[in-house]
């Protein structure tokens, strides 16, 4: 497999609402957030390359809800864990039950019946901690 699931671990630098397409304004407040997708086509985690793109501002395509996010200037692209496994929303329900973390009601689960798949946390060394322990739990 060339891909798997992945976790974006991103900070945000001040509070303030964020236009996320059709989920509307959100209030996202600054601090930590992780958000887990499943990168399982062709280019596998090139998609992860294409994040990076839309973070730095050299890519403005608005396909996902996670675009919106990572277009924000408040928002910096920190770190990513990945899996070689397709767990995408074994890993985003663990953080939400198990992390020391606040999910985003609807954020990136169009597709599934997940409750989100962006979760946020005050601190990075916790949300860190919380999303390598995700993904360790759901590859066994």
């Amino acid at each position: 497999m060339d891909g798997g699931t992945y976790t974006l671990v991103l900070e945000r630098d001040s509070d303030g609402p964020l236009a996320v397409g059709a989920l509307g304004d959100l209030s996202l407040p600054a601090g930590w957030y992780a958000y887990t997708g499943s990168a399982l086509g062709a280019g596998g985690f090139s998609r992860v390359d294409r994040h990076r793109a839309v973070a730095s501002g050299d890519n403005d395509a608005r396909h996902w809800h996670v675009d919106y996010l990572l277009g924000d200037g408040a928002t910096r692209f920190d770190t990513v864990v990945t899996t070689r496994a397709d767990v995408e929303c074994a890993v985003a329900e663990h953080l939400q039950d198990h992390g020391a973390t606040e999910s985003v009601p609807d954020f990136g689960c169009s597709d599934c019946g997940c409750r989100s798949h962006l979760v946020c946390s005050d601190r990075r060394d916790v949300l860190l901690t919380a999303v390598e322990t995700a993904h360790a739990a759901v590859d066994d």
